[in-house]
Order: C-alpha cells, then structure tokens, then sequence
C-alpha cells in the first residue's frame, strides 16, 4: 500500500471510529498524490477515495477507488449539466488507475474537484444540527466567521463538487464548508490538517449547542418510560405485531432498542411534531424512510389497545406514503419499493426497527437516533427543518440509488427468517443451527448450557446472526423467556426447531418413573410448550411460520430397552400430526424428522445412550455408528448435518405445501417405513 493510502486509511479510521464524527457507512474520505504510470513510468497524479459502500471506521485499502486525477479534471470539460449529472458516473469508472479497488461513489466529483490535497466529508450529529436548522447560514456565520462556508442544499453528485470546489476558491481562508440539510466538508494540505479540521468544525459546533440549550429541545415529559421490566415486557408483546405489519410489502428482520436517547424523545411533547417532518441527511433517510410511524397512545394503553391502534396507524402510514410517492413520482421513477415504516415509535416503550437482516435493521435504528440528536440540537439552537419532501423523494427513488439495490447480491433461501433451535449447544441441535444460518436465518441457540449455546452464536457471526439464551425447555417461565428474547433481539419467531433431548435407556423392569417422568418432560412437555409459545407470536405476528420436531425412527419401530424414549418420541411425531392441522389455518407448517442411529456428533450418545445401546446391541461403543450403518438398507452412517439438510428441506423454499410429515433420516430402516 502506498504511503499516501495507508495515511488515509488511518485518518478514516480514527473518524470513523467516534460516533460523534459521523454515523455508520457515513461520508467519505480522500487523498491526492502521485504514483508511477506502469504503461509510460511517469508520475501520474492519483486520487485515493473511500468508494460506494463500506464505513470509515472499517476502511481497508480494498475499500478505496483509485482515480486519475487528469481524467477526473477533463469530466468538467464534457458535463452536460446538473439535469444530466447522474451520466458522470458512469464517467468515472474511465478514469480508474489500475485493477480492483472500489466502485467510485456519487461524491468523488466532490474529493476530486477540490483544490485541497485531503478532503473529509462527515456526517456528525452536530454538523447536520447546523445544516437543518432554520437560520443554519446565519449561525455558521456567528459561530464559525469566515473560516467555514455555508453551501445551500444541493444534491450529492457533480454539481455539488463543483460548487464546493468554487466555493473553496474564493474563500481562501476557509477550513471547510457546512452543506445545507446534509453534513460537513473538511479539507488540508496534509492528513494530519484535513482530520484535525474536520475533528474542529464538529467540536466548535458540539460546544456551541451545548452552551445553547436551555429547557428541554423537546418540550416536557408527556408519557414516561415504563418501568424497565414492564417495558421489556410489553416490548417483546408488540414486537411480533409490529414486525408483521412492517412486513406487509415483504418480510422484514426487527430490533428493538430502548436506549436512554430513544425513551426520552418518545416521551416529550415535540414527539409528534418533529417525527412528522422526517430526517434530513441522506444517509439517514435512505435507511430510516422519510419519516417514522409513531403510536399515539399513552405508555400505559391497555396492550389489546395499542396494537388495535398500531393496526390503524399502519394503515394509514401505508396511505401517506402512497401519495408522498404519488405526488413526487415522474414517468421514468423507479417502482415505489414498499409502503410499510422502517421505524416505528412507541411511547413509553422504545424504538422498532427493521430490515432485509438483522445489521440492516440494527443500523436503520442508529441512523434513527443520530437523527433524534439532529433534531435535539437543531431545536436547540434554532429550529429543525429538513430537506423538503420532494428533494428526499430524489434520492429515495433516485436512478443510482436503484442501480445500486439491483446488483446486490440475490437473498439466500432463508433470508429475513428467524429461526429457534432448542438444544442448540452441541450435536444435532448445532448442526441444525449451523445450516439455517448458513442459508441466511437468524438464529437463536436456545440451550441449557449458557456457555456452549454462546460458542456456537460466536462462531456463526455474533448477534447480528445468532444469540444464545439459557433455556429449561420444561420450564414454561423459560419458555416465555425465550420467546420474548426471540422477539426483541429479531423482531418474532418464524421457524421452530424442537430439538432438545436426552435418553436412558433401560429395560422396562428397571426403568424408574423417574426416568419415564424426565424423558417425558424434557421432550414431549418441552416440545408443547416451545411449540405453545412460539404459535402465540407466530399467530399474534400473522407471517405463517414453521415448527420442526426433531422425533426419531423410534417413533415407529419397536426396540427394546427403549419404553420411555420411543414412547416420548411417540407422543412428539402425534404432536406434529395434531399441530399441523390445528394451526394451518395460520399458515404454521408443522412437520418432523425421525433420525437414527446418529452417533458421531450426537450429545445424546456421548451423554451416556452410546454404551448403553452398545451393551444392548452387544458391540463396543467405538463401533456403534458403523453397526447402524450396517443394519440399515444404504449401509451409510447418518450424521448430524444430513439431519440439518432435512430440517432445511422441509423449512426452505421447495416444500411450502408440505405439512404433516416425517422425514425419516436413518439411510433405510424398513422396520420405520410410514405407512
């Protein structure tokens, strides 16, 4: 890497790194320079930039477009206009230098036409506080003299580069510049000028907000936060509702955040007002929607009655938003992508927030909140007035902007499903766990070993993937413990995998009720319960679903030694058979797999089952896999993975009209046909 690239990835990355510099995958960041032209062995002059996509905080030299900068100057000889700006994209893939790198992004004009050998643009809190506020011109004046210039909104792309680029030009004595509705822009002869710049403006407009707020931005306390468990509580009740509703164009993934931030803006008297005129950068937007739907009933509404209310509201969201892209929408706009929130406020309670997978919801839900800061600090020192709706309409439905949405990658098969696996910790419970999140589920690893449930959540890609939950499947106040984690940490529940298990295997005189009572408990009560609960949000949610028993071929056959374990299995594969038909009026799937013989990876044979089916089937326990291969018409072992891919089989998109059944996944037992 070069010594120009390697200074700018450091600067990006310390600015990235604080969040009061600017949000995730907000702004970008550059630097000029010269390197060798491998064609003629020339200087060639060079632009590093921070390209489309990605965050400051994580910039890799991979990140970077590497542009020529006399190819880059030579576009303003040819533009055609600020009604035909969009064309200068496509322009700036000619003026790449070398192989790989990143796409240039819609503000490279900006990095490139400045006459500054370093440019930071940021998207701080503070900084749009400025730029969205009424008299933003004027307060730049007053805080900052001449030394920062004010650029009226204008939207991201060529012009804009050009204007900063003049505005630069003749102000010589400025550090940086202020863009209307939008962030900052910073420039320097060297790295170390550009950041520490930057890092003033943001700190010079920080302190000025803070020394200038008074009473509360947000006017008083109207409807405070909840107790936190009655909170939590009534969060994890309405998550599933919300989620469905904001799932009515296509599913969504939810998360839930209730930070101090969140609960104070959800309960002042400026709620409503404010949420109504939408944020303003348009990083914010792009991931927020225009504006959020917002419940406008007390905190302490009777439940049935906020989400009676919810129903309405989110009626009428999907109506406004209908004639917001009605009134906006030319002959040649994209297709409106969608009419249900991103964000949903609920007094007393928090912030709901969603998208295609768990980080795009998470992320929508920060954006959200640096646009509460937005909002804070523009009340603060003035008055907050965003962008107006058509100027976001742009954007939002902006021809790049659908570019980019098209050449995304296609969703895995189980995107946007959250999915619960029980006895998730180790064997086929893991496996399972491992193989939907594989195909794009969110998973939680539901187990009674905290400790093994969180190494398997850690090594499927931490909670944006997967969570782990201690659970004692024959506890019904774990049961609704884990169904309400499930809900705030994803939104709801779609896909159930009643795994959990153990076995003792004895002859019937000596099998205790003590054993015959811990078999039953563990796998046929924990299965009703796990299978209860999720039906309730899965129900309450309205998006259909899916409820796997992991049974077993003792099910149906008749083994000896065996009465409590094949009687228990027994009762799960009739409870499959019972529950697909008294939920398929809810769209809830309900189907079985009936393993045997899985040793190799299988808690339940490492727990003690391996030496005591060895002893019956008179075969060292080493040899126990290789005997039921042996014993089966494939004479193939079976693995936990092979019942992961049954699982998958049945939950995936290729058997949506199949419930009531059992897979048998044994490699052929003829004694467990179904018949």
């Amino acid at each position: 890497m070069s010594t120009v690239a390697q200074e700018l990835v450091a600067r990006s990355n310390r600015l990235g790194a604080d969040p009061r510099t600017t949000n995730y995958a907000g702004g970008n960041t550059s630097a000029k320079g010269t390197a060798t032209d491998p064609v003629t062995g020339d200087d060639v002059e060079l632009l590093w930039v921070k390209g489309s996509g990605g965050d400051l905080g994580t910039l890799t030299e991979k990140n970077l477009a590497v542009l020529r900068l006399d190819r880059l100057r030579a576009l303003v000889d040819v533009y055609p206009g600020v009604e035909r700006e969009d064309e200068m994209v496509a322009a700036f893939d000619y003026c790449l230098h070398g192989k790989g790198g990143a796409a240039p992004s819609i503000d490279t004009a900006m990095h490139a036409l400045v006459g500054a050998a370093h440019v930071d643009h940021l998207h701080p809190d503070s900084g749009i506080a400025f730029a969205t506020a009424a008299d933003g011109e004027a307060l730049t004046r007053q805080v900052f003299g001449d030394s920062v210039v004010w650029v009226p909104w204008r939207r991201p792309g060529f012009q804009l580069g050009l204007d900063i680029a003049a505005i630069k030009d003749a102000n010589p004595q400025a550090i940086g510049c202020i863009l209307g509705g939008h962030g900052i822009t910073a420039w320097g002869d060297t790295s170390e000028e550009a950041e520490a710049r930057s890092l003033q403006i943001v700190r010079t407009a920080e302190e000025f907000i803070a020394s200038h707020t008074g009473p509360h931005p947000f006017g008083e306390v109207v409807q405070p936060p909840l107790p936190d468990d009655e909170r939590r509580a009534r969060a994890a009740a309405l998550a599933p509702v919300i989620r469905g509703l904001a799932s009515t164009d296509k599913p969504q993934v939810g998360h839930y955040t209730d930070s101090d931030v969140v609960l104070d803006f959800v309960s002042r008297a400026a709620l409503s007002r404010l949420a109504e005129l939408g944020t303003s950068c348009p990083d914010h937007f792009l991931r927020t929607k225009v504006k959020p739907l917002v419940v406008d009933l007390p905190s302490d509404a009777p439940l049935e009655e906020v989400v009676g209310r919810l129903k309405e509201l989110h009626a009428t969201y999907r109506a406004d938003y209908q004639g917001y892209y009605d009134r906006n929408a030319t002959p040649d706009s994209p297709a409106i992508r969608g009419a249900d929130p991103a964000i949903v406020l609920v007094p007393g309670v928090g912030m709901f927030s969603f998208g295609k997978d768990k980080q795009t919801a998470r992320v929508a839900g920060e954006f959200y909140v640096n646009a509460i800061n937005v909002m804070r600090g523009a009340e603060a020192i003035s008055t907050y007035v965003p962008i107006d709706e058509a100027e976001k309409f742009r954007i939002e439905y902006w021809a790049l902007e659908e570019a980019k949405l098209a050449r995304m990658p296609k969703p895995k098969p189980l995107a946007t499903r959250v999915a619960l696996v029980t006895g998730a910790g180790s064997g086929i419970g893991r496996a399972i766990a491992e193989r939907l999140a594989a195909e794009g589920a969110c998973v939680v690893i539901a187990d009674l070993n905290l400790d093994g449930a969180q190494e398997v959540a850690d090594s499927l890609g931490g909670p944006d993937v997967a969570i782990a939950v201690k659970a004692d499947v024959t506890s019904e106040e774990d049961i609704a413990r884990l169904i309400a984690e499930t809900s705030l940490a994803f939104g709801g529940i779609d896909l159930v995998v009643n795994n959990a298990g153990l076995s003792i295997s004895k002859p019937l005189l000596e099998t205790t009720a003590k054993d015959w009572d811990l078999q039953h408990d563990v796998m046929a009560r924990g299965s009703f319960l796990v299978a209860r609960e999720a039906a309730r949000a899965m129900i309450a949610q309205d998006m259909g679903g899916d409820i796997v028993y992991i049974a077993s071929k003792n099910s149906l056959f008749a083994g000896p030694n065996n009465i409590a374990y094949s009687a228990t299995k027994a009762d799960q594969a009739h409870q499959v058979r019972l529950l697909a038909a008294e939920l398929g009026g809810h769209g809830i799937r309900v189907n079985g797999v009936n393993p045997d013989g899985v040793v190799r990876g299988s808690g339940i044979f490492a727990g003690g089952w391996g030496a005591q089916r060895a002893a019956t089937y008179g075969v060292p326990e080493s040899e126990l896999g290789a005997y039921y291969a042996q014993r089966t018409l494939l004479k193939r072992e079976v693995l936990p993975e092979h019942v992961a891919a049954a699982v998958f089989a049945l939950t995936g998109p290729d058997l949506v009209q199949t419930t009531g059944l059992h897979i048998p996944v044994d490699s052929g037992v003829a004694a467990a046909f179904l018949r």
